[in-house]
C-alpha cells in the first residue's frame, strides 16, 4: 500500500466558495520571472497526498539541489483548499485534483506557471496537454491518473460475479452483508450511485441525485463501513470481500499479499471515475523557483517512472512510460479493468453551487 487518497472530497464546497469570495488574490502571475531553469531559491515544502510520492524520492531531489525537502499531507481536497486560500500556507507545491484546480484558478489561489522554467513539459503526453479544468495548463501540470471502482476477493465470490455496480447496490450485495465498504466521500460514492442507475457522475438534477441518495442509503444495511482509509486492507485481511476504492491503492495492496491472484479490480460496466491529481504552486508560494524546479525535475522520464512505480498510478508522462514496471504496465492496459470501455468513465467536475447539494444528500444517505 503506498497510496492514500484518504476521504477523498469531503466538505462543504458552500465554504470553499465563501473562502474563495473572501481571500481571492491579485498574485496569480508567475512570482518566477527572475528564475533560471534548476535554480533553487529555498527548501522545498510539499503538500499532498498521503503516500503518492517515496519519501526517499523526495530525498533525492534534496540532495541533488543541496537543499530539504519536506512534505505535510492531507485527507481531501476540501482540507487542502482553505489552508492555500487563506495564505501564508507556507506550502511551494501541492497537488490538487482536476475539478479542484479550477476551483483555485477561480479564487485566484494558484498562480501562473512559469513554463519557460519548465522545458520537461514536452514529456506530458498529449492526451494530459488541454484539460478542460486548466485549458493549456497556464496553472497545472499532470502528477498521476487513475480510475475509481470496485475490488473483489475472488477466492470467495469465484469469477462469476456480476461486473457491475449491482454487486454493491442490488440483490447480490445480500449475499456478503457486513462484507462491503464503499468510500467515505460524497462525490465519489454519489458518483458510484448515479453511474448505477445510468445517470452522469456530474449531474445537477435534484430527482437523479435524490435517486443516488436513496440507493446508498438502501444499501447501508449491507456494508460493513463507508471507508477510504483502509478499505483495501480490510479486503486483504479478509474482514471484506467487495470493497470500493482507487486504483492504485487496491493494486498495490494485491501485490502485498500471498495470493495477489485472489484478488481482481475493475470499473463496472455501467462506467465511473477516472481522476487526474496535479502540481501546483500556491499564489504565494515562499519559493517559486524551487517550485518550479521540482515540478520540472519529476517530469523527467526517469523520475516519472520512479513515482509510478512506488505509487502504482498511471502516469501522464510519456517519456516515462518504457521505465514502468511490467506488472503495472500490464494492470494499466488491462481491458479487463474498464469493463464498459473509455467512453464509460468521467472525471468529477465542479458543479458550482450544485456542490452542496451533494455534501448534503451524502449525509443524509449514510444517516
Amino acid at each position: 500500500m503506498k497510496t492514500k487518497k484518504w476521504l477523498g472530497r469531503i466538505g462543504s464546497v458552500l465554504a470553499i466558495t465563501l473562502i474563495a469570495a473572501a481571500c481571492g488574490s491579485d498574485g496569480s502571475e508567475s512570482s518566477a520571472g527572475e528564475c533560471a531553469v534548476d535554480e533553487v531559491d529555498g527548501d522545498l515544502a510539499l503538500y499532498n497526498w498521503a503516500e503518492y510520492i517515496d519519501e526517499e524520492h523526495l530525498a533525492a531531489f534534496a540532495e541533488e539541489f543541496d537543499i530539504s525537502a519536506t512534505m505535510d499531507t492531507y485527507e481531501s481536497n476540501e482540507v487542502m483548499q482553505p489552508k492555500i486560500a487563506a495564505g501564508n500556507s507556507g506550502y511551494d507545491v501541492i497537488v490538487p485534483s482536476d475539478y479542484m484546480v479550477g476551483i483555485l484558478i477561480a479564487g485566484e489561489h494558484i498562480q501562473e506557471l512559469n513554463q519557460d522554467l519548465l522545458p520537461n513539459l514536452s514529456n506530458i503526453s498529449e492526451d494530459f496537454s488541454n484539460p478542460s479544468y486548466d485549458p493549456d495548463g497556464k496553472y497545472s501540470v499532470p502528477y498521476q491518473w487513475g480510475y475509481t471502482g470496485l475490488a473483489v476477493n475472488t477466492a470467495v465470490l469465484g469469477d462469476d460475479y456480476p461486473r457491475s455496480w449491482d454487486i454493491v447496490f442490488g440483490d447480490y450485495a445480500d449475499d456478503y452483508s457486513g462484507q462491503i465498504t464503499l468510500l467515505d466521500d460524497p462525490r465519489e460514492t454519489l458518483g458510484a450511485a448515479l453511474k448505477s442507475l445510468g445517470y452522469s457522475l456530474n449531474t445537477t438534477d435534484q430527482g437523479e441525485l435524490d435517486e443516488a441518495q436513496a440507493l446508498i442509503s438502501d444499501a447501508k444495511d449491507n456494508l460493513a463501513a463507508f471507508n477510504t482509509d483502509s478499505s483495501d486492507e480490510l479486503l486483504t485481511s479478509g474482514e471484506t470481500v467487495i470493497a470500493h476504492g482507487y486504483s492504485g491503492d487496491m493494486f498495490t495492496q494485491f501485490l502485498e499479499t500471498d495470493n495477489p491472484d485472489d484478488y481482481a479490480f475493475f470499473v463496472p460496466e455501467e462506467g465511473g471515475t477516472r481522476w487526474i491529481d496535479n502540481m501546483a504552486i500556491p499564489f504565494d508560494a515562499p519559493h517559486p523557483c524551487t517550485a518550479h524546479t521540482f515540478i520540472n525535475w519529476l517530469l523527467d522520464a526517469e523520475e516519472g517512472a520512479t513515482l509510478s512505480n512506488w505509487n502504482y498510478y498511471g502516469t501522464p508522462n510519456e517519456a516515462a512510460i518504457d521505465g514502468l514496471d511490467e506488472e503495472l504496465n500490464a494492470f494499466l492496459t488491462d481491458p479487463a479493468v474498464l469493463v464498459g470501455g473509455l467512453d464509460s468513465v468521467e472525471s468529477i467536475a465542479d458543479t458550482g453551487d450544485f456542490e452542496t447539494s451533494y455534501a448534503d444528500a451524502f449525509t443524509r444517505a449514510k444517516g
